[in-house]
């Protein structure tokens, strides 16, 4: 079975779609995407002009009758599983507030800022899995401002946030002091082993790793050297965008090396939108915007949520200082990371 083909014929035999649209609702990573797309082109299934994608008529002709299945995701949740609505909407309307005048993303820290609603769905999913009510929680990497939504509801007994953008962690324990929030902030360079004062003393750690082999074993192994032991928690955001199946194969090897289960994955959780704010700022200079030739008409930039629970002593892979390079930050999957 060939199920890249499948999801195609799927998509555009609605009509003609944009190709981004068309990425962010597929399985395969930007390399292969590209790979697999041209071939298609190639066999004569689709045709692409100006960032749009449509099956030719032959296809069209054969495939039509799909276009009267309907979508099967909910709409009322953005097809997240989790509806923002009463205390979390609230809460959304408070974080907006607070927010206001943060720093832009830059991109020297590769920074790019999840959707307002994906930072509360973030928050309700946390909730619902009971993490959140009385727990220490440790956040490495805040650009999301994830940390202030967080404490903005009373419940945990504290939030920790490691980042090494000062203007970030500023920002965050201004608004933390004013507001009298259980939030800390504190510059730290992943690049050095964690401070014996964050070691082993909170019950979930919350980051967006690089996805890199080398720099997600880094950046898990900072985040789980903070977690207390059996039965604590990790969050983590990670794409298929930039990591094919092969890499998440080696990824889940690395947590299970780590004492980890994964207990839930919510595919295409958070969304990364177009704006002056994300990362599409510097979209032209990502190897993506040179294969497709124009820019994105839509938020197509997705993560998959990810918890794990820690079923043995939380073990780091990665201990000591670990000097980053550029292979840390980028590979040949990394089409979406500024070059």
């Amino acid at each position: 079975m060939d199920r890249f083909k499948n999801q195609v014929l799927q998509i555009c035999s609605r009509g003609d779609i944009s190709i981004y649209e068309l990425i962010e609702r597929q399985d395969l990573s930007l390399k292969e995407f590209f790979q697999r797309i041209r071939e298609l082109e190639r066999e004569g299934i689709i045709e692409i002009e100006g960032g749009k994608v449509k099956l030719t008529s032959k296809y069209s002709d054969t495939y039509g009758n799909l276009s009267s299945i309907d979508d099967v995701k909910c709409v009322c949740c953005d097809k997240t599983g989790v509806e923002i609505k009463g205390y979390f909407k609230d809460l959304l309307e408070k974080w907006k507030k607070l927010t206001k005048g943060r720093p832009e993303a830059i991109e020297i820290f590769d920074q790019g800022f999840i959707s307002p609603e994906g930072v509360i769905r973030r928050v309700a999913y946390i909730y619902e899995r009971g993490d959140l009510l009385d727990a220490e929680i440790f956040i490495m990497g805040d650009d999301d401002l994830l940390s202030l939504a967080l404490a903005l509801t009373g419940l945990p007994k504290r939030v920790q946030v490691v980042e090494i953008d000062e203007r970030l962690v500023n920002f965050i324990n201004k608004v933390a002091e004013n507001m009298n929030l259980p939030l800390r902030a504190d510059v730290f360079d992943a690049q050095q082993a964690l401070p014996d004062k964050f070691k082993e003393k909170f019950d979930v750690f919350i980051t967006d790793p690089v996805e890199t082999i080398p720099g997600f074993t880094l950046f898990i192994s900072r985040a789980t050297s903070s977690l207390k032991g059996i039965g604590c928690a990790g969050y983590l955001g990670l794409t298929t965008i930039e990591a094919s199946k092969k890499k998440w194969f080696e990824i889940e090897k690395r947590f299970l090396e780590m004492g980890f289960v994964i207990t839930d994955i919510r595919r295409r959780f958070s969304v990364y939108p177009l704006g002056d704010i994300s990362f599409s700022r510097y979209q032209e200079k990502c190897q993506v915007y040179k294969e497709i030739g124009v820019k994105a008409d839509r938020d197509w930039y997705t993560s998959s949520f990810i918890r794990l629970e820690a079923v043995k002593q939380p073990k780091p892979l990665v201990e000591g200082t670990q000097i980053i390079d550029e292979k840390v930050y980028k590979d040949d999957e990394s089409l979406a990371t500024p070059y």
